[in-house]
C-alpha cells in the first residue's frame, strides 16, 4: 500500500531550528567519530589520507537444508570511502560498496551496489554541526539487537557477512537533515528525513530511496554522561504511526565490565499485522516494548566476552509461532521476509553470546564467536571467524551453522552451514 501523501512533521522542525540557535560549550564530536569505524579494519593498516579503500575476494560452499547438496560461492567486493575536507569548517564524506557474486546474494542480482554514505558536513560554530544528504545513522548499545537503531530497516542490500558490525557497517544510509549541539560530556541531536520513495527497488545498481527514504522520519536524540552512567534518550517519529520512546544506558562496573542497557517502547501493531496488514488487520496499537540488555567483560589478554537476553513483545509468542509455522506457506514466508527486512526478531525472546579475542595465540591473529538462541523454538545459529592482519592483507576464514525445525527461526534458513575464505586487500 502506498504512503500517505506526505506530510511535514512540525514539532520536529521547530526542533531542529532550536537546536542550531543555541551554542553551548565546545566538546569532542564522538558521533561522527563512530562513523568513520569500520567493522574489520585495524589500526595499523587505516590510510594516512581521506581515502581509505579496499577489495575483498570471497570463496565459499553451503551445505543446503532439504536436498542436502552443496553449493559453491565466489565474491567480489570493492569498498570505497572519502572522507576530508573541502574548505575550513566544510566536510564530505563518500562511502559505496559494491558485491559482485555468483550465484546472487538476492533478488537474482549478482551486481549489487549500496551507498552506504554521502553527505556534506558544516561546522557553523565548534560546538554545532548541520549534515545534510544520505547517512547511516546507527544507534544502540548492544551487539546482537539493537531495538534504538530506527534506521535499520530496509538498509542492508546485501549481506555479505552475519556478524552484527559488518550488518551495521555495510548498509545504505537514509537521506536526511540532521543537526548537533555538543557541549562538555554530552550533545543533543535532531534529524529531519523525508519519504521519497513507495517500495524498496530490486534492481541492484538502483540507489534504492524507496526501501531507506519510503516515510517521512524524524529522530531526537540527548546524551549526558553522568558520573558512571552513560545515558542516552530518543524520541522516534514515523509517519503515521505513534511515538517510540528509546533508552541507551550503559554503566562501568569495575575495571573491566560494562553494564548496557536498550530499549524502545511505545504503542504500534504487532508485528504480524504490519507485515500482512491485508491478512492480519489490527486497528488497535497495543503498547509493546523491545529489550536487550546485556553485559560486556573484557580481560587482560585482549578477550572480549558478551552475554545478552534479547525481548520483543511485538513479536510472535510460542502460540502464534507455532500457529503460523502450520498455517499457509505464502503467509509464513511473507511474515519472515518482512521480518528480514525489518532485523526485527520473528519471535518475543532469544539468548545471544559473542567473544573476540584480539592476538590470539600469535599476534595480528583475531579470533570471533557467535552464538544465538531462539527461546520460543529453541532453533540456533552459530558463526566463527578467524582474522589475520597484515600491513595492506587481511584474510579471514568464518564457519557458521544454523540448526532447529524446518520452520523455525533459524531452521528454515536455506544453509545448514557453510564456509567462506576471503582475502581483503587496502590500496
Amino acid at each position: 500500500m502506498n504512503p500517505a501523501p506526505p506530510t511535514s512533521p512540525p514539532t520536529l522542525g521547530l526542533a531542529v531550528v532550536l537546536l542550531l540557535a543555541a551554542s553551548p560549550a565546545a566538546a569532542q564530536d564522538a558521533d561522527l567519530d563512530a562513523l568513520t569505524l569500520a567493522d574489520t579494519t585495524p589500526s595499523e593498516v587505516a590510510a594516512p589520507s581521506d581515502w581509505r579503500r579496499f577489495m575483498e575476494i570471497g570463496l565459499g560452499s553451503s551445505h543446503l537444508r532439504g536436498s542436502g547438496d552443496t553449493r559453491s560461492n565466489r565474491r567480489l567486493s570493492l569498498d570505497i570511502q572519502y572522507d576530508g575536507t573541502l574548505a575550513p569548517g566544510w566536510r564530505a564524506l563518500l562511502a559505496n560498496r559494491l558485491d559482485l557474486s555468483q550465484p546472487a546474494l538476492r533478488d537474482g542480482e549478482h551486481a549489487i551496489n549500496t551507498l552506504k554514505e554521502a553527505y556534506l558536513s558544516w561546522r557553523a560554530r565548534p560546538d554545532s554541526l548541520i549534515d545534510l544528504g544520505r547517512i547511516n545513522v546507527r544507534h544502540g548499545v548492544a551487539t546482537g539487537y539493537n531495538p534504538t537503531d530506527y534506521f535499520r530497516a530496509g538498509a542492508v542490500r546485501a549481506a555479505v557477512s552475519i556478524n552484527p558490525a559488518s550488518l551495521k557497517e555495510n548498509r545504505q544510509g537514509s537521506v536526511m537533515l540532521r543537526g548537533q549541539q555538543l557541549w562538555e560530556g554530552g550533545s543533543l541531536s535532531a534529524l529531519l528525513s523525508p519519504g521519497l520513495g513507495h517500495a524498496p527497488e530490486p534492481e541492484g545498481l538502483n540507489p534504492d530511496l524507496g526501501a531507506t527514504n519510503r516515510q517521512h522520519r524524524g529522530l531526537l536524540v540527548l546524551s549526558q554522561r553522568v558520573g558512571n552512567l552513560t545515558p542516552q534518550l530518543l524520541a522516534y517519529q514515523q509517519e503515521g504511526q505513534p511515538t517510540q520512546l528509546g533508552l541507551n544506558l550503559t554503566s562501568l562496573v569495575g575495571a573491566a565490565t560494562v553494564l548496557h542497557l536498550e530499549s524502545s517502547s511505545g504503542r504500534s501493531p504487532d508485528q504480524l499485522a504490519q507485515a500482512l496488514p491485508a491478512l492480519a488487520p489490527c486497528s488497535c496499537n497495543g503498547w509493546h516494548n523491545r529489550l536487550s540488555a546485556g553485559l560486556t567483560h573484557t580481560t587482560a589478554s585482549k578477550l572480549t566476552l558478551t552475554a545478552e537476553y534479547h525481548h520483543n513483545s511485538a513479536g510472535l509468542d510460542g502460540d502464534d509461532w507455532r500457529r503460523l509455522r502450520q498455517g499457509p506457506t505464502p503467509v509464513y514466508a511473507l511474515y519472515r521476509q518482512w521480518a528480514a527486512s525489518a532485523q526485527e526478531m520473528p519471535t518475543r525472546r532469544a539468548l545471544f553470546v559473542h567473544g573476540t579475542w584480539q592476538d590470539a595465540l600469535l599476534p595480528r591473529l583475531d579470533l570471533s564467536a557467535m552464538h544465538t538462541l531462539d527461546l520460543t523454538d529453541r532453533s540456533r545459529r552459530s558463526w566463527l571467524e578467524a582474522r589475520y592482519h597484515q600491513e595492506r592483507l587481511d584474510y579471514a576464514l568464518q564457519w557458521q551453522a544454523h540448526s532447529g525445525g524446518g520452520t523455525s527461526v533459524f531452521g528454515a534458513l536455506p544453509e545448514r552451514r557453510g564456509w567462506q575464505l576471503s582475502l581483503r586487500y587496502y590500496f
